[in-house]
């Protein structure tokens, strides 16, 4: 929940550039924020569902008894990290080129920068679940109920989906964005 709050500021520092590519990236990435966290709450929810905990020690392991809602935590966490092919590398995209126009480069190695970081906190999450020996809280566990499963899965699928055809979202925030900064000139 605490990355949320750099996520906001990619959509603070889009707003901030007054460029059609940094007002792009920040309309898709209201988008793409929308579907990559939910997808990792959705899946952290299916863990406490079965488990009844979400503590990092309790989490050793599960991604071998509950391998589609932690695969579809990898997804919605890659994009949080921006890894391209995933919607959130589409957002930072827009981000950084907007970055560029304005000639503020640096903010570039900032925005890499906090990549980096989500790498940290993500990665530490799927090595627990995928490389621990199952804690006994997670032994007994396994994928939710198709009522969770199929919205979780259909969150991920549509991370990747808008990371690859990018017409749909940054297409449409491209047009929205091009009007709004026309309209300010």
């Amino acid at each position: 929940a605490y990355s949320s709050l750099a996520q906001i500021g990619y959509i603070t520092l889009g707003i901030s550039l007054a460029n059609a590519n940094g007002l792009t990236g920040s309309i898709v990435h209201l988008f793409n924020h929308a579907l990559m966290k939910t997808a990792l709450f959705l899946a952290l929810g299916a863990v406490a569902y079965r488990i009844g905990s979400v503590k990092l020690a309790d989490l050793a392991g599960i991604g071998r008894q509950m391998p589609l809602t932690m695969a579809a935590f990898v997804v919605g966490g890659l994009a949080i990290i921006g890894v391209p092919g995933t919607a959130g590398f589409v957002s930072k995209w827009y981000l950084a080129v907007g970055a560029i126009d304005r000639g503020w480069w640096p903010l570039v190695f900032l925005i890499v920068a906090s990549s980096l970081i989500a790498v940290v906190y993500i990665g530490r999450v799927v090595e627990v679940a995928w490389f621990r020996e199952p804690s006994p809280m997670a032994a007994k566990a396994s994928d939710p109920p198709l009522s969770m499963l199929v919205p979780l899965l259909a969150l991920a699928a549509a991370t990747l989906y808008f990371g690859i055809d990018t017409e749909a979202s940054a297409g449409i925030a491209r047009k929205i964005a091009s009007g709004l900064v026309g309209g300010l000139k």
